[in-house]
């Protein structure tokens, strides 16, 4: 028998971007629509905001997660709108357009009018020094080719190899894609990661026909925030964000530092375990935790096979910050990736005082160093000193700098990477049309299904929230 009380109790597992979202959207929906809600937060972590962590260190913000959003996905500026931020949200330097790619050790440009390491603008294509004659002519026949008939899911890497040859997708594409993921691009799901491109195939024939299309489109899209912008951030940092999210959630219960260890289905609903012995009841839940700590509640109730398929990757970011005074180089840009054939620690550099005026006083200068990919997991386990003299050396043999730092920020991401495998999109509507069947209620969300950077997120948070408001 169900109980007669009138408000719906909602568990929410997860306290970071999408479960925070989730929260939010439900609270602010539910009073709009009249439903009576209350909400618990649960998360094993001290405090909301998961990866996002903002470390404000003399006169410097520095980001130990990620460090800004794509600013043409809308969900984030939305959130920042609904939580009275607009005016906190900054754009990169204008002044620091320029992005380089690491080609036989040397710091080559990357031509005008890539858009995720595919030409829009054939000029500046054809004249660059990262790709041989040989390369260029092959991306080129894009525009000849015939498209493939639709068919179902490929792996990202063989679709650009497919399409514009192989130079582009390990010179280019994978250093700039595979950043996103720190995956393999050939082990990652098109579908699931970049949709655009097959669906720039489909329409309009060819990748580079498709993705100018797409470039125009996009641009006259835009928002007024977003309009020029490729990346958006907060002007004190990503925490912003959280903490305006705590303040607005100010009265929900919160269980922090503890782990949600189970979930128990009731005559009457569902009982959340906490490790610490407490034990909540649900009417609904929503979990956002990784892939296979969402299988470990849920699979005594249900199969979660797709969850267990999902692999993850850690990555670390080295943070330096230098006096200019002794730094001795100026920047032109925002920073540079590698390529995995360059045999590096690092797969990206961010010349953060330079991309972000706010990061850093101005006498000072601030790098962000990237550490780690799927097919390199150990350089992420090196003990702190032998990680910062690894970066180190790759920083001096790549830019020559070779100024001590003033001080050095060490940030380990474990697991924090989800694998989207090739079929993943079919796979997690097979297990939520599955969840919905033997544990209605339930509703499973976050970075493990369908996009993995914060708007991403935001937006499945808001999705999550408004699938559970239909069901009260």
């Amino acid at each position: 028998m169900r109980r007669t009380e009138a408000i719906d109790r909602i568990v929410i597992i997860g306290g970071g971007i999408s479960g925070l979202s989730s929260a939010f959207y439900l609270q602010r929906e539910a009073e709009r629509q009249g439903k009576p809600v209350h909400l618990t937060i649960v998360d094993a972590a001290p405090s909301f905001g998961g990866k996002i962590n903002t470390l404000q260190r003399d006169g410097f913000v520095i980001e130990k997660g990620p460090d800004s959003f794509l600013a043409r996905k809308q969900a984030m500026i939305d959130l920042a709108k609904d939580l009275g931020l607009e005016g906190e949200l900054t754009a990169t330097n204008p002044a620091a357009k320029k992005t380089y790619i690491l080609h036989n050790r040397k710091l080559h440009p990357m031509p005008p009018g890539l858009v995720l390491g595919i030409p829009t603008e054939i000029a500046p294509f054809v004249k660059t020094s990262l790709l041989s004659w040989g390369g260029k002519m092959r991306a080129l026949l894009d525009l000849v080719m015939p498209a493939r008939p639709a068919a179902g899911d490929e792996s990202l890497g063989g679709f650009i190899e497919r399409r514009v040859g192989t130079q582009i997708m390990r010179r280019i594409a994978e250093p700039l894609l595979a950043g996103i993921y720190a995956g393999d691009l050939k082990k990652l799901s098109l579908k699931a990661t970049f949709p655009q491109f097959g669906d720039s195939e489909r329409k309009h024939g060819s990748l580079i026909r498709g993705m100018m299309a797409n470039r125009k489109a996009t641009a006259a899209a835009a928002s007024a925030k977003a309009k020029g912008n490729t990346f958006l951030t907060f002007k004190g940092g990503l925490s912003t964000v959280v903490r305006a999210l705590n303040e607005a959630l100010n009265g929900t219960e919160r269980r922090l530092g503890v782990k949600a260890s189970a979930i128990r289905k009731e005559d009457s609903g569902y009982t959340v375990v906490l490790e610490n012995g407490e034990e909540l009841a649900a009417d609904r839940i929503v979990v956002t935790t990784q892939a296979f700590a969402a299988a470990d509640l849920l699979e005594p109730l249900a199969d979660c096979k797709e969850l267990r398929n999902i692999r993850y990757v850690s990555v670390a970011n080295v943070v330096m910050a230098f006096d200019k005074e002794t730094f001795g180089l100026d920047f032109d840009g925002s920073g540079f990736v590698v390529p995995r054939s360059e045999g590096l620690h690092i797969t990206a550099c961010t010349w953060t005082s330079s991309k972000w005026l706010h990061t850093s006083p101005r006498d000072k200068v601030l790098l962000r160093c990237y550490v780690g990919h799927s097919e390199d997991q150990e350089s992420v386990k090196l003990p702190d000193d032998q990680l910062i003299a690894a970066v180190r050396r790759d920083i001096r043999d790549t830019m020559g700098i070779t100024a001590e730092p003033m001080f050095t920020e060490i940030t380990r991401l474990h697991d924090s990477m989800p694998q989207y495998p090739v079929g993943h999109i079919d796979s997690m509507n097979a297990l939520r049309d599955r969840l919905g069947r033997e544990l209605p209620g339930i509703w499973v969300t976050g970075a493990a299904f369908d996009g993995v950077g914060l708007p991403d997120c935001v937006r499945q948070g808001k999705e999550a929230a408004a699938e559970l408001l239909r069901e009260l």
